[in-house]
């Protein structure tokens, strides 16, 4: 397919970085929007992104789960409202949409992996927010893709992983959760994904996630265990360890839908991990 011009919103950010380098990669032409400058909430700075483009990725979200139960206002207006006017904008100047939500849409307590078709019910506000957006977005009757993720880390923003080897580092004995299940998937992946997608014009709604599961806490053994890091970890239950938000148990997603789109299978979650272990 053709070079095209590619609007990218929250382009600076953990995952919009590596969308970016695989869209230059491809051999297209990447126009980044972000902070100060981009404020996704302003409606004439979205027309004027989309209006730049043939395709927008929005990578831009409000992302601070527990700090959405004090902004909720603020998680709504990023991730729900601005999404909305970002699909009327792209179905008026006839422009597809490829956005991103959450596991955070689901309550966590299927006794399966998730699939499309699961009806949400997210159980705190960032989740509440991210699944306005994906209505908003269904609505509003734009040519769009939507991808929902799990459980992402990169070398471009703070993530569990991220924090896990800096505490580890300075710490002789972390307490990990051992009830939360989901795929580790890096960022990385999720943008050579885009880049299958986008020439595509893939659409409707997805689940990526990395290949296999794994708990939090045997996720922070491996990770220890791969950068010989002598800490003493201590598993506890959700219940133990109070948050502001609530999180779902089972993250789990059934990938199978989005798999024949993609150019290779999704590959398991501990190769890409290591990659990114051995690069810190």
């Amino acid at each position: 397919m053709a070079s095209e011009v590619v609007a990218l919103l929250g382009g600076r950010g953990m995952l919009g970085r590596d969308v970016a380098a695989v869209c230059a990669a491809r051999g297209h032409e990447v126009l980044v929007y972000d902070l100060p400058e981009f404020d996704i909430t302003n409606e004439s700075h979205l027309a004027q992104a989309v209006e730049a483009a043939d395709v927008v990725i929005n990578c831009a979200a409000y992302t601070n789960v527990d700090g959405a139960e004090s902004h909720s206002e603020l998680a709504q207006r990023v991730n729900g409202e601005a999404v909305g006017r970002l699909g009327q904008l792209a179905r008026h100047s006839g422009k597809w949409v490829l956005h991103f939500s959450t596991d955070f849409v689901f309550d966590g307590t299927l006794d399966r992996p998730y699939v499309e078709t699961d009806p949400p019910n997210p159980i705190n506000e960032y989740g509440r927010s991210k699944l306005a957006g994906e209505v908003l977005l269904q609505e509003s009757g734009c040519s769009h893709c939507l991808v929902r993720l799990e459980w992402t880390y990169g070398r471009h923003g703070q993530n569990f992983v991220t924090k896990l080897v800096e505490r580890a580092r300075t710490r002789e004995s972390l307490c990990v959760v051992n009830d939360q299940v989901g795929s580790p998937t890096a960022t990385t992946e999720v943008a050579k994904a885009v880049g299958d997608l986008l020439p595509q014009r893939s659409q409707g709604l997805y689940h990526f996630a990395g290949a296999e599961y794994v708990s939090r806490y045997d996720l922070a053994v491996f990770i220890l265990e791969r950068l010989g890091l002598s800490v003493e970890l201590k598993p506890w239950r959700t219940s133990e360890h109070p948050a502001p938000a609530a999180r779902p148990l089972n993250s789990r997603f059934d990938c199978r839908k989005i798999q024949p789109l993609l150019r290779e299978s999704i590959a398991p979650w501990q190769g890409p991990l290591e990659r990114f272990l051995r690069e810190l």
